[in-house]
């Protein structure tokens, strides 16, 4: 495995030339978008390294913004709302068509109500992360060595977390609801953006 990091853009040369399937995630100074910058974002091509993005206040990054809007390309997020989210808002661009670990595993993982990536690594993989740096400051100029780490572990494993819950989504007869579920993620991160984030406006009571 190797880490590379690059400021403000992803370079051309390490676009591979048939890129498949792209795992992304990021990471942020927080959860809200008008408040906390995008600071980092995260690829893996499924060749077990990690591309870390980092991002200060220059957020053009042509190279990045051509693989995330290629609708030719899968994006693979684990709890996708999120991530892009914060990538609409501050790369303006849709990073679709999207898959999501965790709305799969919630499809077909109906057994336990632990969802998180540390969870599917160690049930799916019997791989053991180490979460300590999710909340660090991600807006430091140098990365540290843990860091850099625990980012690029968020991107490695999700090709193979997908071809698991692919598995159970197809054994379980819900490919197909899963799939409109990836397709209604814009529709619900524009009612986000707009100031619906905690209000379900299907819900009878609200």
């Amino acid at each position: 495995m190797r880490i590379f990091v690059y400021k403000d853009d992803l370079p051309a040369s390490s676009i591979p030339g048939n890129v498949g399937p792209v795992a992304v995630d990021t990471e942020a100074m927080g959860l809200l978008h008008g408040r906390d910058r995008l600071c980092l974002v995260q690829l893996s091509f499924n060749d077990g390294n990690a591309h870390l993005i980092q991002f200060k206040n220059d957020y053009a990054a042509p190279n990045l913004r051509k693989i995330l809007g290629d609708k030719d390309i899968t994006k693979i997020f684990h709890f996708a709302r999120f991530d892009i989210s914060i990538i609409r808002y501050y790369l303006e661009t849709w990073a679709l068509p999207c898959y999501c670990t965790k709305i799969a595993s919630r499809l077909v993982r109906t057994y336990t109500d632990n969802h998180s990536l540390k969870d599917l690594c160690l049930e799916l993989l019997n791989i053991k992360l180490n979460k300590l740096q999710q909340s660090s400051d991600w807006g430091n100029d140098d990365l540290t060595d843990k860091q850099r780490s625990y980012a690029a572990s968020d991107v490695l494993y999700l090709h193979k977390i997908k071809e698991r819950l692919d598995l159970m989504l197809e054994r379980e007869n819900r490919k197909e609801l899963a799939q409109k579920c990836f397709e209604f993620l814009p529709t619900r991160i524009e009612l986000d953006l707009m100031g619906w984030e905690n209000v379900d406006i299907f819900n009878h009571q609200m």
